[in-house]
């Protein structure tokens, strides 16, 4: 097993990066960053929770990839529910084009019934941003391998609406209280979720993340948005209907993460995030 990868930034450790975890198939194995920190030492991911012990800190997961279960846990099958199934993929660690304190660049193979489903280039980075924060850049690049065309799901395109996760997932922990939710024209879970907004805020006790969407306008994701029930966000890459990748295609996404201490307002919020996705 490799090592666990630590990145740091202005010296200080802000997360931890493991290549092959030691899990069951159930939790659809993949490499995630936890712990991540502010630079306070506030932790600000949480790994195997409770309520969902698929969870996996901040990564990427899918939850169908041509029926294929790349996010853990049970599927959901219209008609049917949530339901237990053998089909569970894993995201294979190949090897490292690059790595260092302040990131790296990784190859993947996403593998399912003995299949290459996927091959992805992921890039991780981070960046120090003026006070109390700093900002992890996360890039990569899916391109179907499998010899045909692949398409992608989410529970919301299998039958249950507002529930278009699948793509970049960050959970983080719960407290006694839910996390304020807001993004640049909207405040509360409801008002969020969904929507493509050019960033969105979670801020609890002592921490706020700002998620970006730092791709192109016309190919930027909807977000998903938790609070009330436990806190993460993630990119919805099949929010209403299931997204083809043709054989030989690629998706291409970035999401850049701003890590804070404190609790962040609108105007904070906004001013890091247009920094951090220059930085």
């Amino acid at each position: 097993m490799n090592p666990a990868l630590v990145l740091r930034c202005a010296g200080r450790p802000v997360a931890r990066y493991v290549t092959e975890p030691e899990l069951s198939a159930d939790h659809a194995p993949r490499p995630y960053l936890h712990p991540v920190t502010t630079l306070a030492g506030v932790r600000v991911t949480e790994l195997l929770p409770a309520d969902h012990p698929h969870h996996l800190g901040a990564g990427l997961a899918v939850a169908d990839v041509a029926g294929h279960n790349f996010w853990g846990g049970r599927t959901f099958v219209r008609d049917r529910g949530p339901t237990v199934l053998d089909n569970h993929g894993v995201q294979r660690h190949d090897g490292f084009v690059r790595r260092d304190p302040g990131g790296f660049a990784q190859v993947l193979s996403w593998t399912a019934a003995d299949r290459v489903l996927l091959r992805e280039h992921r890039t991780v980075a981070v960046a120090a941003l003026t006070g109390p924060a700093w900002a992890l850049d996360v890039a990569f690049s899916l391109t179907n391998v499998s010899g045909a065309d692949l398409s992608v799901g989410s529970p919301a395109t299998n039958g249950r609406p507002g529930a278009a996760y699948g793509g970049f997932f960050w959970r983080a922990p719960k407290e006694a209280a839910a996390p304020a939710v807001f993004s640049a024209d909207a405040i509360g879970e409801e008002a969020v979720h969904g929507a493509c907004s050019d960033w969105v805020a979670l801020a609890g006790a002592g921490w706020t993340l700002v998620f970006a969407g730092a791709t192109e306008r016309t190919r930027r994701d909807p977000w998903f948005v938790r609070a009330a029930e436990y806190p993460g966000v993630g990119s919805s890459l099949a929010p209403d209907r299931r997204l083809t990748v043709e054989a030989g295609g690629s998706v291409v996404r970035r999401v850049v993460t701003v890590v804070a201490d404190g609790r962040l307002g609108r105007s904070e919020a906004a001013a890091l995030v247009r920094e951090a996705v220059t930085a």
